[in-house]
């Protein structure tokens, strides 16, 4: 299990390979990679800029996986998410999720990135060709 903040995300090829070691009962690899959309209700985006309370961030990030992973009984996760500023079109975070089963993997999956997005303390600031504005969520 291992939690990342970053101005640089590892490669994806990586990680998985990373994932794959930890145990031979992994029958299925989860993964979730965030990237920066090109339009919002604003306009045409430009970039996001995020903003951590990281020693507050690494902590929930390291809670919710370790929660995520004794619920579901998953093999292992890995949580990477970007910090500054991310461009359009660039990928903003991994989540993988190691398994025996796609089934628990999934929901696994789908609630660290929902809880990611409720709990933990990253704010992002979309700025658009018009203008700027702070991101619920």
């Amino acid at each position: 299990m291992r939690v990342k903040i970053t101005e640089k995300l590892s490669e994806i090829g990586d990680i998985i390979q990373e994932v794959k070691k930890s145990s031979e009962d992994i029958g299925a690899i989860l993964v979730f990679i965030g990237v920066v959309r090109g339009s919002s209700p604003l306009g045409k985006v430009l970039r996001l800029e995020y903003e951590v309370h990281e020693k507050l961030a690494y902590k929930k990030l390291e809670e919710i996986a370790k929660n995520v992973k004794e619920r579901y009984s998953v093999i292992d996760i890995v949580i990477e998410h970007r910090k500054g500023s991310v461009n359009r079109g660039e990928n903003i975070m991994y989540v993988v999720v190691a398994s025996k089963h796609r089934k628990e993997g999934f929901e696994a999956l789908m609630e660290i990135i929902n809880r990611l997005k409720e709990e933990v303390p990253i704010w992002k600031k979309e700025v658009t060709e018009h203008g700027y504005r702070w991101v619920e969520g």
